[in-house]
């Protein structure tokens, strides 16, 4: 329940988070910061203190990944292995659904276990024929999949990012694969990690804001749902019509941002009218690092063969005491080496 107050508080309240968002704004650009070379840690770290984005234009342009991830080297690799697909009739997984009732719950998708083969055909035809309806799917499980379910692929890909390595002190958390096609969106939300996102095949449109946006977004806590088939035979290709979402069991209440940028005038706040989304494209080989907190809804477009392919890494910003060095870097200093990238 939200927390009442007098109506002189409740002014002032208002007034404070006015200021907040409309200062924010006239301090910081409403462009993300385009970058030609990866930064230094020091570099890094400087927007890591600032909690700035940034984009490395074909930062990662010399990746094996990027130069080889064309659907015959993936299908070469991985052929017919099991992978975790997310299907929905809208491409609307983890997103906020108007029931017909006009209230509001959070769906995630069906999993289901299917081969990899049939997965990125599936993906790429269905791009090319988005006149016949169909289930959409997505191969999105946020697991640290690329050094698991995708792991004969992880060579084609950098362990970590060194510059985030050595200024956060930190391996990643995880690091994730992502295929799907045009029609797979990802609804606005935020992440408690540090994100460096490269773009390998396709393109991906990032809508992103500060955290100082959380007034405008309307978060709201909402029922929980899952999709589910209704269709008993688990071998058979489902039809949109296959696709019904029910309340979770036990009951799942998930506090999630029910405004969207793209559509401002749908539950809105009195302070959605004042902030700046920013927006940015990713090209393949592009990297950016998106911090920790900042909300962000992401939509993509298909390269020359169909699907859209990235790859991001998940670091967690480590605890900092507020003045020792120590408390930065533990008990060890930094090598001579890493003092000279820093």
């Amino acid at each position: 329940m939200a927390q009442s107050y007098p109506d002189d508080q409740a002014s002032k309240l208002d007034s404070a988070i006015r200021d907040l968002i409309i200062n924010y704004h006239e301090l910081n650009a409403t462009v993300i910061d385009e970058l030609y070379e990866e930064p230094s840690a020091l570099e890094f770290m400087q927007y890591v203190a600032r909690n700035r984005p940034f984009v490395v234009r074909k930062g990662a342009e010399d990746w094996t990944a990027v130069q080889k991830w064309d659907s015959h080297y993936l299908l070469s690799v991985l052929g017919d292995s099991l992978v975790n697909v997310a299907i929905t009739p809208f491409g609307n997984a983890d997103a906020v659904l108007k029931e017909d009732d006009g209230s509001l719950s959070y769906v995630k998708p069906l999993e289901r276990l299917e081969p990899f083969d049939k997965v990125i055909r599936y993906i790429s035809e269905q791009e090319s024929n988005q006149e016949k309806a169909t289930p959409i799917k997505y191969a999105q499980t946020q697991n640290d999949n690329l050094r698991n379910e995708y792991s004969s692929l992880f060579e084609d890909v950098p362990s970590d990012i060194p510059f985030a390595r050595i200024a956060l002190r930190k391996d990643p958390e995880a690091v994730n694969f992502w295929l799907g096609n045009s029609l797979s969106t990802t609804s606005l939300h935020k992440d408690n990690y540090e994100n460096i996102y490269v773009q390998v095949r396709g393109q991906k449109h990032f809508v992103i804001m500060p955290p100082v946006a959380a007034a405008a977004v309307n978060e709201q806590s909402i029922s929980g749902t899952t999709y589910t088939s209704t269709n008993g035979d688990e071998e058979a290709e489902l039809k949109v019509e296959d696709l019904k979402h029910t309340l979770d069991e036990p009951e799942l209440i998930v506090p999630v941002p029910t405004w969207d940028p793209d559509f401002p005038d749908v539950r809105s706040t009195p302070y959605s009218e004042l902030v700046k989304p920013l927006r940015v494209t990713l090209n393949e080989g592009d990297m950016m690092y998106l911090p920790a907190q900042w909300y962000h809804k992401v939509g993509q477009s298909c390269g020359d063969e169909g699907y859209c392919c990235a790859v991001n890494y998940w670091l967690v910003f480590p605890d900092l005491a507020p003045s020792s060095f120590a408390a930065t870097y533990g008990s060890t200093m930094p090598s001579a080496c890493e003092m000279q990238q820093l």
